[in-house]
């Protein structure tokens, strides 16, 4: 925008309050420094821009303005003499970036002393060399404790993955070991088994059906049906019955056995009439042998399964292999997330999934995203922890006009009304000392709302406590991705 100059009157600035300590010599050198200049209503900076003056209202009225996403929010409007914005960091010089973090622009004809971003770093460094140098430390020790406790929130989702995730993996592998060794002793008394059907006058035909009905069997044990407590009851001392009246002790520890693989009456008489009544026992022991030679290799099968699956939602959750920016599903991410936390959540959190799979993949940076699931699901369960540790995590999607919904309530006691509005402040926490540093959610916000030009909101009330995450379904309408920014 162009500005018309105006005269300096040292007298004028010097009734400014930033300037009113300022000797006539101070005030005089300002003025030829400086300038005042006129604006007429319209933008007189724009975010982002080079940042070249630092402008102190004279009179008038001014706006300054953010970027948030693809929005612009007004942050102040005043008419107070004296306000200040621009170059304020101009006496740092290069070591941070010079340019204007907010817009600036006056909605009605608007006065300004304004000071050439080189000249003000001058004055300040030789008139208040002290002050300059308490601000440098203040600013970058500032940046410093955000940049090392960001960096230790990072740690303490990195803690938590790899605590959910060692619980996780617990569970199969040592489920894989017991079946191993379990295997291991069952093919022993198999081959043993074998060894004394073997020395029996069996010709070759009835060999042959034997193995043909073994071979049937471990086909069937692949095939077994899911049966209910009360069928598989049933079917147990049926066949229990059958074991007992052909003459083969203790059949009502083969029974539960004969029953997981799927094996019935019918089986057993298919078995009978391959082998001659005295050499049932042994066949029916060696067959037993094969049930459960085949159900340790299915255990180990599912144990070995469920810990592939558990290494692809790390990978899923930590985006390792993946591109910082694509189009995700964030129910994938989702359950990464939950699968990750699942031993943090403990026994006593029931978690509840409402998914609308419906929902398109979005743009987005996914380890990030994850990032910010980690952070309310810890908060959720720090509240129902603090409850008693008993409560319901309800994990909720769903199309809000435009937008992809993400929710994540809680049943704990609520957020207090008091502090309802310090929640996204930065080192704000409610938990105890060295639980918490204050800054999840302050980093969530700025994951969701600088980065992926979505909002973060939330709804509390005593039992009742709902984190609401909203992306955008589509890209911004550069074909680029959002601009990086340090969280």
């Amino acid at each position: 925008m162009s500005a018309r100059p105006m005269e300096c009157l040292p007298d004028e600035i010097g009734s400014l309050f930033l300037f009113e300590k300022l000797t006539p010599e101070q005030l005089g050198r300002l003025c030829e420094a400086g300038r005042v200049e006129r604006y007429e209503p319209g933008t007189v900076y724009a975010e982002g821009d080079p940042a070249t003056c630092f402008y102190v209202m004279v009179e008038g009225t001014v706006v300054l303005s953010r970027r948030v996403g693809g929005d612009e929010v007004e942050v102040t409007r005043t008419s107070q003499r004296g306000v200040y914005a621009g170059a304020m960091q101009a006496y740092l010089g290069d070591r941070v970036p010079q340019v204007y973090n907010n817009s600036l622009r006056v909605t009605e004809p608007t006065r300004f002393f304004v000071l050439p971003a080189d000249a003000f770093a001058d004055i300040m460094l030789d008139w208040f060399p002290m002050a300059v140098h308490l601000l440098e430390g203040l600013f970058f020790g500032v940046k410093s404790t955000q940049q090392a406790v960001g960096q230790r929130e990072r740690l303490l989702a990195l803690g938590s993955l790899s605590a959910g995730l060692t619980h996780e993996l617990n569970n199969p592998a040592a489920a894989a070991v017991r079946a191993t060794a379990s295997l291991r002793e069952r093919v022993a008394k198999m081959r043993r088994k074998l060894r004394v059907i073997s020395e029996g006058a069996y010709d070759r035909e009835t060999l042959a059906g034997l193995i043909e009905i073994q071979e049937r069997t471990a086909e069937r044990v692949a095939k077994a049906p899911v049966l209910s407590p009360l069928e598989a009851s049933d079917r147990e001392d049926l066949l229990s019955d059958w074991l007992d009246d052909h003459g083969v002790t203790e059949g009502w520890r083969l029974a539960p056995t004969f029953v997981q693989a799927g094996l019935d009456t019918d089986w057993l008489e298919q078995v009978a009439a391959a082998v001659d009544e005295e050499t049932l026992p042994s066949a029916v022991g060696w067959l037993n042998y094969t049930v459960e030679t085949e159900l340790l290799m299915d255990e180990i099968q599912d144990s070995a399964a469920r810990i592939s699956h558990l290494v692809d939602a790390a990978k899923q959750y930590s985006q390792l292999d993946r591109a910082p920016f694509q189009v995700a599903d964030v129910h994938e991410l989702l359950d990464s997330t939950l699968l990750m936390l699942s031993g943090k959540l403990g026994k006593g959190v029931r978690v509840v999934k409402e998914y609308d799979r419906t929902l398109p993949r979005v743009p987005a940076y996914p380890a990030e995203l994850n990032q910010v699931w980690t952070n309310l699901v810890d908060n959720a369960a720090a509240a129902m922890r603090e409850a008693g540790g008993e409560g319901t995590l309800t994990v909720r999607t769903a199309r809000e006009e435009d937008r992809l919904l993400v929710e994540f309530g809680d049943t704990g006691p609520g957020i207090p009304a008091e502090i309802r509005d310090r929640v996204f402040d930065p080192f704000f926490t409610t938990k105890p000392v060295g639980e918490g540093t204050g800054l999840g959610l302050d980093i969530s916000w700025r994951i969701v709302v600088n980065k992926h030009h979505g909002s973060l909101r939330f709804e509390s009330e005593p039992g009742d406590t709902r984190f609401q995450v909203l992306l955008p379904l589509t890209a911004p309408a550069s074909d680029d991705p959002p601009q990086e920014e340090s969280v």
